[in-house]
């Protein structure tokens, strides 16, 4: 089994919300999916800062 790059994870990820998952995507997306949300890796900046991981925000987003 691989490990967790936590510190490469966190090159590429644009989440700007300080919390504890920061680079662990496992934890993260289990997180937002147990909250019906998606990762803020699937929003674009302007869309990222609201916090708003709903897929009815994601929807928008790509004119859904």
């Amino acid at each position: 089994m691989k490990s967790c790059l936590i510190e490469e994870n966190k090159k590429n990820c644009n989440c700007s919300y300080p919390c504890s998952r920061k680079g662990l995507c496992c934890e993260c997306i289990t997180y937002h999916r147990k909250n019906g949300e998606l990762p803020a890796c699937y929003f674009n900046k302007q869309y990222e800062v609201g916090y708003d991981r709903s897929v009815e925000n994601y929807l928008r987003m790509v004119g859904k």
